[in-house]
């Protein structure tokens, strides 16, 4: 294994255009994922003036989110196979496009169908962004480096869900629940336009050397089918299967917590998706931190520290059960510890992992299908948390126990992958 230093100097003795052009890429994909939150947190912040101006039950709510989650589920899928085909570039073009219109379409919306067939669309739209992005990524930063690279590369939807969340909340207190959604698009529009004259999906694309490992030959071009060895398989499964319950934790937090803070804590509408953000503020640290120790510590081993972290993680949503039910300054509190412990494995696994598993290349198929079964995930605690909380009264404590047997879950997947690395099965 080389050494970090090694991968400094390599990175120093890169012509200026290669160095350049990385920085543009670097900010162009980052802009671009934050930009689809904007299209994307307006329906979880104006749920509860929804449910008081259209007179949807939280079951309805639920289910206009199920569809955008299951659209989006199989949209990673889709869109795993439309970019290795079309590049990411368009396909990321084509997502930002469809989800620019869908936002303007949910502002005109008022029935629960209508609802339901934007957010599908939205869904299938959204998808075009991790895999996308994290396909680019790894044809312009090398393994060495990617630890830290997407230590700070994978803020984007940790700060997405923070700026865009807030933001939705701001409008929805002047000017309604509509413009809620206009406002999300009128950001992508800005950000759409700044993408298309920084992206490029490949140095190669430019006439620039590929970015290779130091001491290493770039990779030969490739063609034909892209083909995953068994263990490669194996990889992918087991990232994806955490991905699944840590992503079931990260949407029930994200869709319910401003709904929550609304109708049990008794905040406003606007209050709420203030609130609700310290989730998102937590878990900037924790994805650097992540990273950082990736790469310094553990040798671009991310697992171990992913471990470390989703344990963590059980910690905290034990501790959402038993004290976050006390008061509303008690949920926020838990809502920074959970955030802290979970978006550093989530980032970490599911963009420098996924880069990992196969070539630059396969990046984008390995991040589309783990996104995509970990996307299962927000699907099932869509239409499972509004049916509990209508049967149980806006009881909270079984929805929070579900959590906690999700982080659990989590922490299980993980243990396995890292018995497999220390049996020699496995190298993340």
């Amino acid at each position: 294994m080389r050494s970090p230093a090694s991968a400094a100097s390599t990175a120093d003795s890169m012509p200026e255009a290669l160095k350049y052009w990385r920085w543009r890429v670097f900010a162009s994909t980052w802009f671009c994922y934050v930009g689809f939150y904007f299209c994307r947190k307006p329906f979880s912040i104006v749920k509860s003036t929804l449910k008081t101006d259209l007179h949807f039950t939280a079951d309805d709510l639920g289910q206009i989110g199920a569809a955008y989650l299951i659209a989006y589920a199989i949209g990673q899928f889709v869109a795993a196979g439309m970019g290795s085909r079309l590049g990411a570039r368009v396909n990321l073009l084509f997502g930002m496009g469809v989800a620019i219109a869908v936002g303007v379409g949910c502002g005109f919306a008022n029935s629960e169908a209508s609802f339901m067939a934007l957010m599908t669309l939205s869904g299938l739209a959204q998808a075009t962004g991790w895999s996308g992005n994290v396909g680019t990524m790894a044809n312009w930063f090398h393994r060495l480096e990617r630890g830290k690279v997407m230590g700070w590369w994978a803020t984007n939807f940790t700060m997405g869900s923070l700026v865009a969340g807030p933001f939705a909340a701001w409008v929805l207190g002047r000017w309604g629940w509509h413009w809620s959604f206009f406002a999300g698009s009128v950001v992508l529009s800005v950000i759409f336009a700044f993408f298309v004259f920084n992206q490029r999906d490949r140095p190669e694309d430019l006439g620039l050397p590929a970015v290779v490992e130091p001491g290493a030959v770039a990779d030969p071009v490739e063609a034909g089918p892209i083909r995953f060895t068994r263990e490669a398989w194996t990889n992918i499964l087991m990232v994806g299967l955490f991905y699944f319950f840590v992503k079931f934790i990260r949407y029930a937090l994200w869709d319910w917590a401003p709904f929550f803070l609304t109708e049990n804590f008794h905040e406003t509408s606007e209050n709420a998706g203030y609130w609700s953000t310290a989730f998102d503020v937590a878990g900037i640290p924790g994805v650097f931190l992540c990273g950082w120790l990736s790469d310094r510590v553990f040798k671009s081993r991310r697992v171990t520290v992913s471990l470390i972290s989703t344990l963590g993680l059980v910690a905290a949503t034990g501790l959402l059960c038993t004290v976050g039910l006390a008061s509303r300054d008690a949920f926020i509190g838990c809502l920074l510890l959970v955030g802290l412990t979970l978006y550093g494995p989530d980032a970490l696994m599911t963009g420098a992992g996924a880069m990992d598993i196969g070539s630059r290349r396969s990046a984008v198929v390995a991040a589309g299908i783990i996104s995509g079964f970990g996307s299962l995930g927000p699907i099932v605690q869509e239409l499972v948390i509004g049916k509990m909380y209508d049967k149980a009264s806006g009881d909270l404590a079984p929805i929070f126990a579900m959590l906690l047997g999700s982080a659990v879950a989590a922490a299980l997947a993980l243990g396995f992958m890292l018995f497999r690395n220390r049996t020699g099965r496995s190298d993340l």
